[in-house]
């Protein structure tokens, strides 16, 4: 089971750390990918985080707003969001895939149920 959570109300400026924990399997060997969608939007990839080497992928909307990072010891990957808009509004995901990190959805095989962000005043 894949499980995100960490979401919430925040304000224009905040910051939240969501979660993405497995259950039932090690997150080890996997590419975590973190997306979201928003009412009336298509969903889309947001930050990723490959199993070898560490690197990772960033949409252009969350650069240097975003950080992703994995604590294998806990089988838990998380999403620092800072400086929070408006328009980060949305239900984020979390899935799974082997191989590399890709912000393609389609390409992600295990999907968490979502967890809800919305940043307003």
């Amino acid at each position: 089971q894949l499980q995100a959570s960490g979401g919430g109300l925040v304000q224009p400026g905040g910051s939240l750390r969501l979660s993405c924990a497995a259950s039932g399997f090690s997150l080890d060997y996997y590419v975590i990918g973190w997306f979201r969608q928003a009412p009336g939007k298509e969903r889309e990839g947001v930050s990723c985080i490959s199993s070898s080497d560490g690197s990772t992928y960033y949409a252009d909307s969350v650069k240097g707003r975003f950080t992703i990072s994995r604590d294998n010891a806990k089988n838990t990957v998380y999403v620092q969001m800072n400086s929070l808009k408006p328009e980060d509004t949305a239900i984020y995901y979390c899935a799974t895939r082997w191989g590399r990190c890709s912000p393609a959805s389609y390409e992600y095989d295990y999907w968490g149920q979502g967890t809800q962000v919305t940043v307003s005043s």
